[in-house]
């Protein structure tokens, strides 16, 4: 093995450094290729592994448990493992161990609130304390985030990887991404509908605006023209300054008469 397989080899987070190798393994060291790749302890998917010519020949040839193998560390669970022992080599600790990870990923992915009961069952584990050590390694590799429950014996899963998908299941898959795609698109044509509408309405809104301060300004011409207009009809109320004094400097005629004056001489007698 030489310096750069050896370098590849002691990054176990990487699929691809297994990739690169397996373009050229042939036989044993395919064997040996996949025995260290689904004991690395980063390396969770298996799809592109699976797809290269060199690993797909194995199904005809005397190594071909190794091919199921990794097939049932791509897609399948450690119940899957137990009922069909067989087909399979024998598994090391390191291998069991992380199928019993992919598990649990396997079974957030349908549940969000696992009871220990199933996780009991599933995982083939006889006691609690060692199925909550099983949870805390698969929290701390980082394949699913959660806490234990202890009080209800749960455990609650907020996130968890994705696991390779069957080939056989990708149909399914696209048929429920269609939908939701189908879904968005009526979404997205009833929010345009939606703004159409309101554009529609605050065309409307500005409108009857600009007719509203138009008939105010009108009215307002109107008022003020009508009042020029009558100030300018009202006569003349003022009084004229030069008439008041003309009157002033004629003289006032009497016309007051005084009495007893008229035959006054009847009064009178001539003296002898």
């Amino acid at each position: 093995m030489n310096s750069l397989t050896k370098s590849t080899l002691n990054n176990p987070h990487s699929l691809e450094q297994y990739l690169l190798l397996a373009k050229t393994a042939k036989g044993a060291a395919m064997v040996a290729l996949i025995k260290q790749c689904v004991e690395a302890p980063g390396v969770y998917v298996f799809g592109e592994l699976l797809e290269m010519q060199n690993v797909a020949e194995l199904a005809n040839g005397p190594n071909s448990s190794y091919l199921d193998l990794l097939n049932l560390f791509a897609f399948g669970t450690y119940s899957d493992y137990l009922a069909n022992k067989s087909k399979f080599p024998e598994l090391s600790p390191p291998m069991l161990s992380k199928l019993r990870h992919l598990s649990v990923v396997s079974l957030a992915a349908q549940s969000k609130r696992i009871p220990y009961s199933v996780l009991l069952q599933e995982l083939d584990i006889k006691n609690l304390r060692e199925l909550e050590d099983l949870i805390i390694e698969t929290i701390y590799s980082e394949i699913i985030q959660g806490k234990l429950d202890q009080k209800n014996q749960l455990l609650e899963v907020e996130f968890t990887i994705g696991r390779d998908i069957r080939p056989e299941a990708i149909s399914d898959i696209v048929s429920v991404l269609q939908e939701w795609c189908d879904g968005c698109e009526a979404m997205l044509n009833g929010v345009e509908e939606q703004i159409h509408k309101a554009n529609k309405h605050k065309e409307n809104c500005f409108k009857i605006k600009t007719q509203i301060e138009t008939e105010v300004s009108n009215i307002k011409k109107a008022i003020k023209a009508s009042s020029a207009t009558q100030e300018g009809d009202e006569p003349d109320m003022g009084v004229d300054t030069r008439e008041m004094e003309a009157q002033a400097i004629k003289p006032t005629k009497k016309t007051s008469k005084i009495k007893g004056l008229r035959g006054s001489g009847k009064f009178w007698t001539k003296s002898n």
